[in-house]
């Protein structure tokens, strides 16, 4: 159907040139006039104003989250430097707002003039931040370069708010904001920092981001036992469990520190967990041990059962029962020891002789045993066939 100036079908139009020219003589069918409006929906000046109009309102968006963006920092920025002067305050809530919005429009003229604009805005910004930070110094005022830092990065977080990464932008916000409102925490929390416990923390990041990634993930020797990726991963994983516990001592006291590390190790591995609290034996209570023990015991039980429900759900029915039954009785020993115990774990220190927290020999003997039975449970195997089933499941059930 053709559609003349004034947006009338042909056939409309010879309609009403035959009765005189009156608009109103002629009456579309409802049938066709719906048509004639889908057919105008479609038309290219409709969808040239619909895209138009998204458009629109996605800039405006991003134009919204990097003002928000501004106001969530400047607020914290704010709060921060309430007690101050305002002559020495370098940057308020307004000011951070701007900064956003600045980086947010330097984006959109970076696409329409080229990037040189942008980079332009950034270094006037920083010029601004260094000069306010002279100017304080020279004031007597705070040393500290965090604010300026603060306001380039939400500069930088108002220009990525204009790109396909604005989620990315908001939760960089946030984390800024979240970060800067740690300081007082932070600070305390580097003055009970010891040099064991930086070396150990390094140690620890080493041997699990650089050192784990590179290791080959395939079998080696005989039946391919013997896998460097997973047996790494194990002694990362026994390391990065026992010096969860020394931090949770350190920072929340022995009993409810070794608790928890019990409880959450006990979720992950209670084989490590048992070694892990093993290490402690000397120094802490043994009805406090005890009690840990247990309560990492307990929670292996729900765990398999998770996991066969995932593999196997037709044993659930048959296994259901018994691992129920395990666990209410590692829960009434763990409850027994705690009430009488609890007297010796009230009385227990708060640091009780931790020496270090990285200890990584221990795990390595472990991984290394944990290997070796690996390789008896492929033996029995392959060995006794159908009938060594029941003995490699005690040999597996040892790693």
């Amino acid at each position: 159907m053709r559609l003349h100036r004034g947006g009338e079908p042909d056939g409309y139009r010879r309609q009403r040139r035959a009765l005189g020219g009156r608009r109103t003589a002629v009456r579309a069918p409802r049938g066709r006039l719906l048509l004639w409006c889908a057919q105008a929906r479609r038309h290219p000046l409709s969808r040239r104003m619909e895209s138009s109009m998204t458009l629109s309102l996605d800039l405006l968006l991003s134009l919204c989250t990097a003002l928000a963006i501004g106001l969530l920092i400047g607020a914290e920025r704010g709060w921060q430097e309430r007690d101050h002067e305002d002559a020495r305050q370098i940057a308020g809530i307004r000011t951070f707002s701007l900064a956003g919005l600045l980086g947010g429009f330097a984006t959109l003229l970076a696409g329409e003039l080229g990037s040189a604009v942008w980079v332009a805005l950034l270094l006037a910004l920083a010029a601004l931040a260094v000069a306010g930070y002279v100017s304080d110094v020279r004031r007597g005022g705070d040393q500290g370069m965090t604010t300026e830092i603060a306001l380039l990065m939400t500069f930088l977080l108002g220009s990525l708010a204009l790109t396909e990464q604005r989620l990315l932008a908001a939760a960089g916000g946030i984390v800024l904001t979240l970060l800067l409102s740690l300081k007082d925490k932070l600070h305390a929390l580097l003055k009970r920092l010891t040099a064991e416990e930086l070396s150990g923390t390094l140690k620890l990041l080493f041997i699990s981001v650089v050192l784990l990634p590179v290791l080959p993930n395939q079998g080696y020797g005989p039946w391919a036992f013997f896998n460097p990726y997973l047996t790494w991963w194990m002694v990362v994983l026994i390391a990065a469990l026992g010096f969860s516990a020394y931090l949770a001592i350190r920072l929340i006291g022995s009993r409810k520190g070794l608790l928890l590390t019990a409880v959450l190790g006990g979720l992950v591995s209670s084989t490590v967990m048992t070694l892990t609290l093993a290490r402690l034996r000397e120094r802490m209570p043994d009805a406090l041990l005890a009690c840990a023990l247990l309560a990492t015991s307990a929670l292996m039980f729900p765990r398999i059962l998770v996991e066969i429900g995932a593999i196997h759900p037709a044993l659930l029915k048959e296994l259901a029962l018994p691992f129920a039954a395990t666990t209410l009785v590692y829960l009434g020993g763990t409850l027994f020891h705690a009430l009488r115990g609890g007297r010796a774990s009230q009385e227990a220190p708060d640091e009780p002789g931790l020496r270090n927290p990285f200890e990584l020999l221990p795990a390595m003997r472990f991984a290394a045993l944990l290997s070796a039975i690996l390789l008896l449970v492929e033996v029995g195997r392959r060995l006794f066939g159908d009938a060594g089933i029941y003995a490699v499941a005690l040999l597996s059930g040892l790693a």
